[in-house]
């Protein structure tokens, strides 16, 4: 492997390092969300929709369950971010040492209780009865190796903060590829079924993370992380942080999960057709998602390091960057809908649905972009409340009122329309908090011996 890059963001020129630290941030996103693209290729083709349908649900539920701990990563990116930008070195040692205490604990809690209690879980997201069976066995074996997940997300999450988006790049490689030629063997060849799709995925993460561990035990000084003990201060920092921006993806995750609840009405076929369509969905949306994270990196450096017209300077090449790109990708998917959903599904109701929720998002798709963008931004101050505010206006005031109001004047196709809307009213309240709010005065730390 070639030595880390790691960078100073509060110096040199902004839209070349925006560019090049965004760009590994979006190969791994592409990675991150191809693992879940090929296990659902695998186990729409050698399954059935049936089946498909039972993990695209299953999915769902894992991601609102999960979204508490994995939520922490935008406390860890703006914490170590801001304590890079500062040169504290200290206070690298004691977070480190914070979080790994507090992702442990709870990764063993959320991955006990979302195992025990998976039952429940499905019957809160109207799961069809044909594919609960399926469900739960893939949801229990993915909540059986949660601690996996969330500690090579961790690992990758610091290293960005640090400006190194390149090491963490090849953690996700590596588990994509073992995604890849995991799955149809435990699908098919042992006969595992759905269970062999979910056995894959966890696999594939424990060795990820067992591999980022043994990187990092060999480069102790590199990133400066020299653990130490923390103090009361460090855990109150982390939580201040921590709760809003895991409330925050509960948030998110849950109005997906309503959403799906509202999907799950109209039958297999519409679930399917539109599981189809989120999974493409999740991977178009990755150029604003990378974006979204390199400002919230390279803004709290400058931030850390009191440099705010830098901080301006981010902020505008990033919508830039977000509206160029996004157009692009619209345009892209208008035309080519169709066999996109085909990957998938074949049958001709559930592609009718697909094509026509994907043809109409794709028109709103720049305007989610800007939402990454200037969110990405206030988190780097630490604003994390101010951002869940935001989220929940978002999703539970528009998207989801929009979605199922929407759905009375055009059925099922009313849920694309209402999604859309929200994200064009979302961006409005965003860039309105950037520039009238407050977060400018948010201070993180106390200072450190």
């Amino acid at each position: 492997m070639a030595a880390a890059v790691t960078n100073d963001f509060t110096v040199g020129p902004i839209p070349g390092k925006l560019f090049l630290f965004s760009l590994p941030i979006l190969l791994a996103n592409l990675l991150q969300a191809a693992m879940q693209l090929i296990s659902g290729l695998w186990v729409g083709n050698l399954l059935g929709s049936e089946a498909f349908a039972a993990v695209t649900v299953a999915t769902t539920v894992l991601a609102v369950v999960l979204a508490f701990v994995l939520g922490m990563n935008n406390a860890i990116l703006t914490i170590f971010a801001q304590l890079r930008g500062a040169g504290d070195t200290y206070g690298i040692g004691a977070f480190l040492s914070a979080f790994t205490i507090l992702l442990v604990i709870l990764s063993a809690l959320v991955g006990a209780g979302g195992y025990f209690l998976v039952e429940p879980l499905l019957a809160l997201f109207n799961t069809p009865l044909s594919i609960i069976d399926a469900a739960k066995g893939y949801l229990q074996i993915n909540f059986a190796g949660t601690l996996f997940l969330v500690g090579y997300n961790f690992i990758g999450t610091m290293l960005r903060a640090f400006g190194d988006s390149r090491t963490p790049l090849y953690f996700v490689l590596l588990a994509t590829v073992l995604v890849t030629g995991l799955s149809p063997l435990l699908i098919d060849g042992l006969e595992l079924g759905v269970n062999g799709a979910a056995w894959a995925m966890v696999l594939a993460q424990a060795v990820a993370f067992l591999y980022s561990l043994i990187y990092l035990a060999k480069r102790p000084d590199q990133y400066h992380l020299n653990p130490r003990r923390p103090g009361v201060a460090e855990f109150r920092t982390i939580l201040q942080l921590g709760i809003p921006s895991s409330i925050q993806m509960i948030v998110i995750y849950a109005g997906t999960g309503v959403i799906l609840s509202l999907v799950n009405v109209y039958g297999n076929e519409v679930v399917a057709g539109f599981g189809a369509a989120q999974r493409l969905d999740s991977i178009i949306l990755l150029p604003a998602v990378a974006l979204g994270m390199a400002v919230n990196a390279m803004a709290a450096q400058n931030i850390g390091a009191n440099k705010w017209p830098r901080v301006t300077q981010i902020t505008s090449t990033g919508v830039i960057f977000n509206m160029s790109i996004m157009i692009v990708v619209a345009g892209m998917l208008l035309a080519w809908a169709e066999p996109l959903i085909r990957l998938f599904i074949q049958d001709a109701a559930s592609v009718a649905f697909g094509v026509s929720y994907l043809r109409t998002i794709a028109i709103f798709y720049p305007f989610i972009g800007l939402n990454f963008i200037f969110n990405g931004v206030v988190r780097g101050s630490g604003a994390m409340f101010q951002v869940l505010a935001l989220n929940v206006i978002s999703l539970w005031i528009l998207r989801v009122p929009l979605a199922y109001g929407l759905t009375i004047l055009h059925d099922e196709h009313g849920i694309a329309l209402g999604i859309g809307l929200s994200f064009v009213l979302s961006s409005l309240f965003s860039m309105a908090y950037y520039r009238w709010g407050g977060w400018r005065s948010k201070k993180l730390f106390e200072a450190n011996p």
